[in-house]
């Protein structure tokens, strides 16, 4: 097929993405993923949604762009003033989830001992941009118990990511000059970055923008060559700069527009198209345990742990609740899994429909029974960018609190 055709209905199926998620409000990378699933799965629909190599590349460089924007989005100043409490709920809340999957899937459910390790990871994240969403709707962002949460998110997902880069990594020198490498440019990233912004930013050729690109790629181009994961240096690339853009939020703004255009809808998309509808009912008991095994480990971790730092009860549910979401590192976990062969079709399309499951379940829960009773004036909404901002209007400003404009 011409390539221009190929393109023009993968644009197509993002753009109808964004028409379905702005209207019943539900975030658009679910929303692209399903679309996926169906374009993937309805005989003379599917023939037409081709997977080729510059399909397969943007949804690379999309993955890698909106795992660095997660980790931008980290305030380090909150990181550091929580940081026992956020080390400690971030570490159980990856840590009992990643072991529970695994053993579930390989003793219970006999898959192989790398799949299982796919199982546990995918399953062990958060959503950064999830809680971020719910976070700002609802005024917590500016709030300890909305900071707290953030960062013991960013706890969880930076686990996710090393383990995920760690577990399937070839250790030799490549790996070391990997790690060297990206050491020394990370340190000197947000000096460079701000370099840029005094002296050349904020012209139409945006080098500023074209910088982080360039290290984002270069990195990740290392990493593969290493065996590990294009992911990983991105997510820590994120929380480095996150600094700069505390005082330019225009850069990251013009990144986001970049991404969430046309490169993640690629991901979420291609995503959803390895999605097998026979596998939703044939593995619908596995889907469920999977879901249930996450859920009560999050739990078993996040709760406990919360009461430790004497949260109060309310909080301490809707802090576990929301640090039971996934979505962004799930798909790309199961994604990573099937693309490498760790895992066949049928245990990917089990473990996203758990992901895509865990990105609103808890969430909904989260916000109509547990939301802290905080109220929220109307200097306080902010305009998002996110992948997920678009949560059901039904969440926003209750208890008292001013309406969205």
């Amino acid at each position: 097929m011409n390539v221009y055709y190929v393109m023009a209905i993968w644009v197509g199926m993002a753009l109808l993405a964004s028409f379905f998620s702005i209207k019943v409000g539900l975030s658009v990378a679910l929303v692209e993923i399903l679309i996926g699933a169906v374009a993937g799965n309805i005989p003379g629909l599917r023939e037409h949604v081709q997977q080729t190599d510059y399909t397969t590349l943007l949804a690379g460089i999309g993955s890698i762009l909106l795992t660095f924007l997660a980790g931008a989005e980290i305030d380090p100043v909150s990181l550091k003033k929580h940081w026992k409490a956020s080390l400690s709920m971030g570490a159980v809340s990856f840590l009992l989830p990643l072991i529970g999957a695994f053993c579930f899937a390989r003793y219970v459910f006999d898959w192989n001992f790398h799949a299982s390790e796919i199982a546990g990871i995918a399953l062990s994240t958060t959503s950064v941009a999830v809680v971020y969403a719910v976070m700002v709707e609802t005024g917590l962002n500016r709030h300890d118990i909305g900071k707290l949460i953030l960062a013991a998110c960013f706890v969880t997902d930076l686990g996710t990511v090393l383990a995920l880069g760690g577990l399937f990594a070839s250790y030799d020198w490549l790996l070391l000059v990997f790690v060297v490498v990206t050491t020394v440019v990370l340190f000197f990233l947000p000096r460079a970055l701000r370099w840029v912004v005094a002296n050349l930013g904020h012209r139409v050729s945006e080098p500023e923008v074209k910088l982080i690109i360039v290290v984002l790629l270069a990195l990740g181009g290392l990493a593969t060559a290493a065996g590990s994961e294009a992911v990983l240096p991105a997510y820590v690339a994120g929380l480095v700069v996150a600094g700069v853009f505390m005082n330019d939020r225009v850069i990251l703004d013009r990144i986001r527009t970049i991404a969430f255009a046309l490169l993640t809808p690629f991901f979420f998309l291609r995503a959803g198209t390895l999605i097998s509808a026979s596998t939703l009912v044939t593995g619908a008991g596995v889907i469920a345990t999977l879901f249930l095994v996450k859920m009560i480990t999050k739990f078993l971790g996040v709760w406990p742990t919360a009461k430790a730092f004497r949260l109060p009860q309310k909080e301490r549910t809707y802090t576990t609740l929301l640090m039971a979401t996934g979505l962004t590192f799930g798909s790309i976990s199961a994604l990573y899994g099937l693309t490498h062969h760790l895992i066949n079709e049928s245990q990917y399309t089990e473990l996203v429909t758990v992901v895509i499951l865990s990105a609103f379940v808890p969430t909904l829960v989260a916000q109509q029974f547990f939301r802290p009773s905080i109220r929220i004036s109307s200097d306080q909404v902010e305009a998002l960018g996110e992948e997920d901002i678009s949560l059901p209007r039904r969440f926003h400003q209750r208890d008292g609190g001013a309406p969205e404009p």
